[in-house]
């Protein structure tokens, strides 16, 4: 078993998809561990897209991320990191497959409605991002 982050970005959120993505993990039988509604600050998605910091997208990605509020969940399962991904879809929802979150509501390449994890280093840092110990009900 292992565990990864999951976002409902500002734009799911703004939708009204957040009972939806909660479905598809249900029904992929993910365990919601942990689960908060947030509104990150800029320092705050500065923070936590730190690894991008020199990338051209950082700007605008910490900017979207900060905009409103999203939920953030720790998610446990067998493979729940590459499994979640399948089911999020490409970063690109042009690319995504039939059937994922980003190919049914994504709009474009950041407000693609969802985040997770892409390894058990990264999950390791972003849930402790959000998260602490007593916070997981594991």
């Amino acid at each position: 078993m292992e565990k990864t982050l999951s976002i409902i970005k500002p734009d799911g959120v703004s939708k009204g998809l957040i009972g939806e993505v909660i479905k598809r993990l249900e029904a992929a039988e993910f365990q919601i561990v942990a689960m908060k509604l947030i509104n990150m600050t800029k320092a705050q998605a500065q923070g936590f897209y730190a690894v991008h910091k020199e990338r051209p997208f950082f700007d605008s990605v910490t900017t979207f991320m900060s905009s409103g509020p999203a939920v953030v969940m720790v998610l446990k399962g067998v493979n729940v990191i590459a499994e979640y991904r399948k089911i999020m879809g490409a970063t690109d929802y042009k690319k995504a497959d039939e059937g994922t979150i980003r190919k049914s509501y994504a709009t474009d390449i950041e407000k693609n409605v969802v985040h997770g994890s892409d390894s058990p280093e990264t999950a390791a840092f972003e849930i402790s991002y959000f998260f602490n110990r007593f916070e997981i009900v594991d």
